[in-house]
């Protein structure tokens, strides 16, 4: 069993975030980042996350369409969620979004 998300076959979006820290990772950032993942589960055109953490994370979420994109940026509790992270834990980050055209998958 795969530990990716598991996506339908391309084409679909990938919203692409990853950031630095502040340091205050501790004041409930772990909480709300499961708060959003969960909450974003339950959006329209939403599809799968993969995230990893060390110096810098990396989320990658999959999207069906940009509609499905700008209606979670505009999702009320992940605009707080956003302005709370960036008052609180994010040193920095960059937000790309792109076209998956094509996608393979290999596992042992």
């Amino acid at each position: 069993m795969s530990e990716f998300a598991v996506t339908p076959k391309p084409p679909y979006y990938a919203v692409i975030f990853a950031s630095t820290m502040t340091g205050d990772d501790g004041d409930g950032y772990g909480q709300m980042a499961d708060r959003m993942v969960a909450l974003a589960q339950e959006q329209d055109g939403y599809l799968g996350v993969d995230s990893a953490r060390e110096d810098i994370g990396i989320t990658v979420s999959y999207w069906r369409d940009e509609v499905a994109i700008k209606a979670w940026k505009q999702q009320v509790d992940h605009v707080e969620a956003r302005e709370q992270g960036r008052a609180k834990w994010y040193g920095s980050y960059s937000l790309r979004i792109a076209k998956v055209e094509r996608a393979y998958t290999w596992e042992v």
